[in-house]
């Protein structure tokens, strides 16, 4: 077996209790890595389609990548898989913190859960032992309670994901936390493991991450914090800048230069947003307590906060915002409250709510109740008005509860404006029922070339750190092995930190091609979930907001239509996919040694047919 790996992943059913250990050929490390590449060929292999997200038959995983837990300076994610109750199609979500290297050093590369437990329960495993243990006593607990109760009971060597009560309640923007704020954010798994009564997975253990050359894998991480080290005339290193923000940097500029959505992607921040200067930076780091950093991570960019003294008393402790939950709760809703903010990011970080998700769907909600959809009568009382952050602040508790308005809310703005009617469907902005990240397509300088095509290409819509077409194929890369995209093995100076820790690492000797290779069967395979899902990404509607159709009359993006559909179609060539079904090529597939997909999507009596029959 290759370094960087276990050899060894886990499946269990929660239906029988069965738990099995299995070791895969080398060749699957190999070919899809780790992340949502191993996760996606699994659950294409032993998934059938057009199974229920909510079912007994959605897997659910949690999946490491071969650097993580390795001396790679950012080797801390793990990633989360299933088919996506939001979409219907694949589902994935990264997560930092402490969880993936230390279930790595309990001696799985990853665990697969299938059907649904008839109670409550949670997994231990325990240095190559694992068992399912009841976990009433945390049912109903939220994501803080859950870890603190576990690692009490366990030991403080021990690190959870788990779920809180809008995942127990299945609400469809409900995450898994870990480390009391690393989400795994998007896609809706947070209610996959609620519809298995799967509270949570604790892990211990000591075991060593096995590498073909670790003083060379050392060696590097040396040259690579260096290198981060590094300034530019009247510059702050990137180490030190993420040190001090996070990326909490950049909200006010970003809400003023036409980056950041406004007002439900329907405003100018110049305009509708004049002072921004409750989105600073400085002032999103004017509470902090400390820095705190992901497993041996030396950027450190997380912070935790003092306890809350004014109007909203957050616990010591709360994770500091960052650049998403500053956008979505912040410019998107036109709320400049530094502390509201907090205490937002404090509520879905404890309740377990992608911030994301929960800003989107409140500025919806206000968008509604400003144009007389909905009223006080609808809200409990509650005035839903833009910059109100008071109101977003108790409507965030009703969704996280799912009480009152909060369960219209809870599903989010694609499911609440089916369930309001009124026409409430032209203020829902969201791309195959996923509501976007914080970046704003049509200022291209900052996604790249094809940032409106991401959004609606991606296997998973909205994504925007995802990349479609081959500008993709680095970022899958990054996913799957295991690493952050801060730092994420790129420096001043041009060394390809990536490709060598690899190579230490694993000991595979592998160029930059091989893995680009890799990185591209990865979005293949990812998207053929979704075609077998009967999912064709040309079918997702776009809203006119996201791309400026209508142009802006106004601001930075005036006049700005994206070209989305050019976009697009120079990918699907790039990528050798049909431009009307998006199916790959057959040929592409043999490439790609994709054969069980080809034939699938490529039968005989598929193929064309030259000559007289």
């Amino acid at each position: 077996m290759a370094g960087g790996y276990m050899g060894k992943i886990l499946f269990v059913n929660l239906s029988t209790g069965e738990i099995k250990e299995e070791t895969p050929e080398e060749s699957l490390y190999r070919n899809f890595l780790g992340g949502y590449g191993i996760g996606a060929r699994i659950l294409y292999n032993r998934q059938k389609g057009g199974v229920d997200p909510l079912g007994p038959d959605n897997t659910l995983g949690l999946v490491t990548g071969p650097l993580t837990g390795t001396p790679a300076i950012v080797g801390t994610r793990y990633v989360a898989v299933a088919k996506s109750p939001i979409t219907g199609g694949w589902g994935d979500a990264n997560s930092g913190g402490d969880f993936g290297p230390h279930l790595k050093f309990a001696g799985y590369d990853a665990v697969f859960f299938n059907g649904i437990a008839d109670k409550p329960v949670y997994l231990f495993i325990d240095n190559g032992k694992a068992e399912l243990r009841d976990a009433s006593h945390l049912w109903g607990k939220d994501t803080y309670e859950t870890e603190d109760l576990l690692r009490t009971e366990l030991g403080k060597d021990t690190y959870v994901s788990c779920i809180g009560p809008p995942g127990e309640k299945l609400a469809l923007i409900s995450c898994i936390i870990t480390k009391r704020g690393a989400a795994a954010g998007r896609s809706g798994l947070g209610a996959v493991m609620g519809s298995k009564k799967l509270k949570a997975v604790a892990v211990k253990g000591n075991m060593a991450v096995p590498m073909a050359d670790k003083a060379r894998a050392e060696q590097l991480r040396r040259e690579h914090i260096s290198d981060l080290q590094k300034t530019q005339p009247g510059m702050p290193s990137f180490l030190e800048n993420f040190r001090t923000y996070g990326t909490a940097g950049m909200a006010d500029r970003s809400a003023h230069s036409g980056d950041t959505p406004v007002k439900n992607w329907g405003g100018i921040g110049i305009i509708d947003l004049p002072d921004v200067s409750g989105l600073k930076g400085d002032l999103a780091i004017a509470n902090k307590a400390g820095n705190e950093a992901c497993w041996h991570c030396p950027i450190a960019c997380q912070a935790s906060l003092k306890e809350g003294t004014g109007e909203y008393k957050y616990p010591a402790g709360t994770r500091r915002v960052e650049y998403e939950t500053q956008g979505s709760f912040g410019a998107l809703c036109l709320n400049t409250d530094t502390e509201s903010l907090n205490m937002l990011n404090h509520l879905c970080n404890s309740y377990g709510l992608d911030t994301i998700s929960a800003g989107c769907v409140i500025a919806f909600a206000i968008e509604c109740y400003e144009n007389g959809l909905i009223t006080k009568a609808d809200t409990d009382g509650i005035e839903l008005t833009w910059g109100n952050h008071r109101a977003m602040v108790a409507m965030t508790e009703k969704i996280a509860r799912r009480e009152g308005f909060g369960d219209i809310l809870a599903d989010g703005v694609k499911v609440a404006a089916e369930k309001i009617g009124k026409g409430a469907k032209k203020y829902a902005v969201h791309i195959g029922g996923q509501e976007l990240g914080m970046h704003d397509p049509k200022l291209v300088g900052f996604m790249g070339n094809f940032a409106a095509a991401r959004f609606q290409m991606d296997a998973t819509p909205g994504r925007h750190t995802a990349g479609f077409g081959p500008e993709g194929f680095r970022g899958h890369i990054t996913n799957a092995a295991g690493l952050c995209l801060f730092g994420s093995m790129g420096a001043p100076g041009g060394k390809n930190y990536m490709l060598e820790m690899m190579n230490a690492v694993t000991g595979w000797g592998c160029t930059m091609e091989d893995l680009l290779k890799a990185g591209e069967r990865i979005a293949n395979i990812r998207h053929c979930f979704n075609l077998r899902e009967g999912i064709n990404p040309l079918n997702w509607k776009v809203h006119g907001r996201i791309i400026g159709e209508p142009p802006q009359k106004e601001g930075p993006l005036d006049g700005v239509t994206a070209d989305l559909i050019p976009q697009v179609y120079w990918c699907l060539g790039a990528l050798d996919w049909d431009r009307v079904t998006t199916k790959p090529s057959r040929n592409k597939l043999l490439e790609l040694g994709l054969d069980d997909i080809a034939e699938e999507l490529w039968p005989p009596e598929a193929m064309p047919r030259f000559g007289p029959p």
